[in-house]
């Protein structure tokens, strides 16, 4: 086994259970590779917030990688490390499209979601902390371009793929249960590419990385990295693309991968 210098987590369906929860088996193994001196880095397609603040309440000392890889962020220093918003040319015609035929859109743009006030409600969080309602989306983008776009739900996201899914950018598919959203990023967003500039800034090689998720989005990060670990409840894709596969987020995958790949491999050196 290489000699793990960094590791990538993922969020939802990885690091976090079910109920959003960290387990005391995680905590436990990431406070245990941060005593060892190796790196822990959050690695989301969510917003700033949710990843900053479990940086904090963590101990992690690492930017921040959100929004699909979009937006890198030093939390401590308050800083927009790398930006790569979705061009104005292609995202003003996507959000006048939407607007003109009532699909369930959502704009990532200044570091928070922002939806229209007829938009249904198809996710329990677009109530909550994080999202705001406009009167038009459009009119955002007077602001400068959007991080990235959300189309939500399957009639918006079939209508969405029909009309513009020839256009040269990064259309992540994601399927949570019966519900199904498609996030659209610039072309040169992604984790792994994320990940990959970051673990330069520190002068660590691929091989010293280990990764951990469970989406589609996080295939290609998974096979940059050294060892690159799939959840048990990662859809059969995503687990047939890795070489090693570790138990659900519900049983504490991250924590047995992290003792097996990283801990265990420096006891034994």
């Amino acid at each position: 086994m290489p000699d793990i210098r960094l590791i990538a987590l993922d969020l939802d369906g990885t690091l976090l259970a079910p109920d959003e929860s960290i387990s005391v088996a995680n905590r436990r193994a990431i406070a245990d590779a941060l005593a060892a001196g190796i790196r822990v880095v959050l690695v989301t397609g969510r917003g700033v917030d949710t990843p900053v603040a479990i940086s904090r309440e963590l101990g992690l000392n690492l930017p921040v990688i959100c929004c699909h890889g979009a937006l890198t962020k030093d939390f401590a220093a308050n800083k927009v490390l790398v930006h790569i918003p979705v061009p104005l040319v292609y995202a003003k015609p996507m959000v006048e499209y939407a607007e003109a035929h009532g699909l369930a859109i959502a704009l990532y743009h200044e570091e928070a979601f922002h939806r229209l006030p007829s938009a249904p409600i198809v996710m329990p969080d677009m109530t909550g902390p994080g999202w705001n309602v406009a009167e038009s989306l459009h009119a955002l983008l007077a602001g400068g371009a959007p991080t990235f776009i959300r189309f939500l739900g399957e009639e918006s996201v079939t209508a969405m793929r029909a009309t513009f899914g020839d256009l040269p950018l990064n259309f992540r598919l994601e399927h949570w249960g019966d519900f199904v959203e498609c996030a659209v990023l610039s072309r040169e967003a992604s984790k792994q590419n994320a990940l990959a500039r970051l673990c330069a800034d520190f002068q660590i090689p691929a091989d010293a990385v280990l990764a951990i998720g469970d989406s589609r989005n996080d295939v290609p990060m998974l096979r940059w990295a050294g060892i690159g670990v799939a959840m048990a409840n990662a859809l059969p894709e995503v687990r047939e693309a890795v070489r090693y596969v570790s138990a659900s987020n519900e049983r504490d995958g991250v924590a047995l991968a992290i003792e097996r790949f990283a801990l265990k491999a420096r006891k034994t050196a």
